[in-house]
């Protein structure tokens, strides 16, 4: 319990750097240049990028500063390029997998072991029930008819997302970009 408290604790602190303030800005651009590199597989699956700038965020960051980003970007995201109606509780979801990345990346090593299991737990909690449930209040659709193709969807693209951000995230810590963003701070 110790160690979840001191890795809150930090991740909160890291809101006190300038640095993570500015790394937390670039990512966030980066994170919308990306959002329009999309590869469609289907019309409901696609393979997106957007996501790197958030996860890079998480792990560095932690899960305070990493679900602080990750609300603002939604917000931020949907004012850019809005994509049906705004609705809050979307923005708290993503906030939810902002706070599960970053206790799943922040001081840690970076395995792919773990990033499956981190990028698995947020597509069943918060893609596939949580947004599930949103969609359903959202448009008064039951959840029994949204919950089979999200759930099939999620699950096609776990590996996939997975296997993306892991490789890009170890070319990223190999050519010491992580070193360079955490400053002289200690790393993971």
């Amino acid at each position: 319990m110790r160690k979840w408290n001191e890795r809150f604790t930090s991740s909160y602190r890291e809101l006190k750097h300038a640095r993570t303030v500015t790394v937390c800005a670039l990512m966030g651009a980066a994170a919308i240049v990306l959002g329009s590199l999309s590869i469609y597989v289907t019309d409901t699956i696609r393979i997106g990028f957007s996501g790197i700038p958030n996860k890079i965020v998480h792990y560095l960051f932690g899960p305070v500063t990493g679900s602080l980003f990750a609300g603002t970007m939604d917000v931020l995201k949907y004012l850019v390029k809005p994509s049906g109606p705004f609705f809050p509780g979307f923005t708290l979801v993503t906030m939810a997998a902002g706070l599960i990345y970053g206790c799943f990346f922040y001081k840690r090593t970076l395995s792919f072991g773990r990033v499956l299991a981190a990028h698995l737990t947020v597509s069943l909690v918060c893609n596939v029930f949580l947004n599930t449930a949103c969609l359903s209040f959202l448009y008064g659709k039951g959840m029994a008819v949204l919950l089979p193709p999200r759930l099939v969807k999620n699950l096609i693209m776990w590996p996939i997302d997975s296997i993306i951000f892991y490789h890009v995230a170890k070319a990223l810590d190999m050519a010491g970009v992580f070193r360079a963003l955490r400053g002289n701070r200690a790393s993971a």
